[in-house]
């Protein structure tokens, strides 16, 4: 059987994956895996459930909160808010567990569910095994007094605000910022706190209808950010996703700052005011070389993980580390959150600007980007990046030439029979010459027969 979860719990076209029948399934087992089975004393488990703005949020959360509390849960609706104020109020409000229903960066028609252990953690392989597992069993039918009930979260959002305030080391004052929500899950919150924190807002992709999420705005599309931030003579701009889990920003002259950026800026910035454990940043293999080079320099070591924000947690809980994230701009402050927050992200970036007296250009300077091109090469056999030895040798004599001033990294998906090839070097010609190369070299000797390509 295939696995229903995926990197990021369950997520796919709301009414074909994503059904009410699906959520319906998944809460009543999860009631079981994370409630029952993890609470003493017989007492009622309880559950935190949140959603982003989209339209088939409004029955996928039914079926959750029906799933939940017909299977002997409280659940507190907290309503729409960013998926980091879901994990934060699981852990304020001492719940058993909390659902999270949101897509994320996908685009209105998708949606997703996805679980959050005590404490506002992300589940491990283990335990979302174990749900789906439990789906099989009978459910659990408690009547009368047992059943659970379903509570209106009423002050939800202004306990998640009042805790991004109680971040800052610094308030913002005669700062302008631009806030792009993505017509999203932060729309009402992040506003609110930018202002609090005593910025000048300009706020864009606030409007959602059900429908309009992530389209053509938020931080996978930042062309009316970067206008915008022009238009008004902004100090920077900040950009969420659909669920506010990332955080990418534009500077006063509309150029991005991505999440590596961010994250050496933040990284020296914790390391003088000696709240960066080790001296150490924890990031994927696929953030560029040009901020392990500048960190190096600043005295800070990169502690590399695999692709995904899940990997980069569990590297972060391994060594107890303060920092860590993605060049898409998941960025995880683990004094202050269990998860990637782009609303806390960007109040920390802001912070950093106006405390400094820098423009946002001069602090993401620190970082040079190394020019990067990536090839996906379909239809070869995965499995054997690693054994073949014709690739081994091209990526071996390819890192050669590179030296210290470039990287190579072979990556087979994780979803389909590809391999990507990415190659960072001083130059883009060099880089661009390298990556067909290999890419080459790849398809030469990995191809599957054309029966196995399907």
């Amino acid at each position: 059987m295939t696995r229903l979860f995926g990197t990021d719990g369950v997520r796919g076209l709301a009414n074909g994956l994503i059904t009410a029948e699906v959520a319906l399934g998944l809460a009543q087992a999860a009631a079981v895996v994370l409630g029952h089975r993890r609470v003493e004393n017989g007492r009622r488990p309880v559950a935190v459930v949140a959603r982003d703005p989209r339209i088939s949020g409004d029955f996928i959360s039914a079926a959750v909160e029906a799933g939940l509390a017909s299977s002997g849960v409280d659940v507190f609706d907290a309503g729409v808010l960013p998926t980091p104020a879901a994990a934060f109020l699981v852990a304020d409000l001492n719940a058993d567990f909390g659902v999270m229903i949101s897509a994320s960066h996908n685009a209105a028609p998708d949606n997703g569910i996805k679980f959050l252990a005590r404490g506002g953690q992300k589940l491990d392989d283990a335990a979302e095994d174990d749900i789906e597992t439990e789906m099989t069993k009978p459910n659990l039918r408690p009547t009368g007094a047992e059943v659970g009930r379903i509570h209106r979260f009423a002050d939800a959002e202004d306990r998640y605000v009042i805790h991004l305030l109680q971040t800052l080391p610094n308030r913002l004052d005669g700062l302008k910022v631009v806030l792009d929500c993505a017509n999203g899950a932060a729309s009402g919150c992040s506003p609110q706190v930018f202002a609090d924190a005593g910025a000048e807002v300009i706020v864009i992709g606030a409007d959602p209808d059900g429908i309009n999420i992530n389209d053509g705005c938020g931080s996978t599309h930042l062309e009316k950010l970067q206008a915008a931030v022009l238009e008004h003579g902004a100090d920077m701009g900040v950009a969420h996703d659909g669920d506010a889990d990332r955080c990418l920003a534009v500077d006063h002259e509309g150029t991005v700052v991505d999440g590596d950026q961010i994250m050496a800026i933040m990284a020296v910035s914790l390391k003088a005011a000696g709240k960066l454990k080790d001296d150490a940043l924890v990031a994927t293999v696929m953030s560029n070389l040009g901020l392990k080079l500048a960190l190096r320099e600043a005295g800070i070591s990169v502690r590399e993980t695999g692709v995904g924000d899940r990997y980069v947690l569990e590297g972060m809980r391994e060594g107890g580390y303060s920092l860590g994230g993605e060049q898409s701009g998941h960025v995880i402050f683990s004094e202050y959150a269990t998860t990637g927050d782009g609303v806390l992200t960007g109040l920390q970036l802001a912070a950093q600007v106006k405390r400094t007296g820098r423009t946002l250009k001069e602090l993401a300077g620190i970082m040079t980007k190394l020019p990067q091109v990536l090839i996906n090469v379909k239809g070869v056999d995965k499995a054997a990046v690693d054994s073949n030895e014709a690739v081994r040798q091209a990526v071996a004599d390819a890192q050669s030439v590179l030296g210290e001033t470039g990287r190579v990294l072979l990556r087979p998906s994780g979803t389909e029979p590809l391999v990507r090839v990415m190659v960072e070097a001083a130059d883009m010609e060099t880089a661009a010459s390298i990556a067909s190369k290999l890419a080459e070299t790849v398809e030469n000797n990995l191809a599957l027969e054309p029966y196995a390509r399907a």
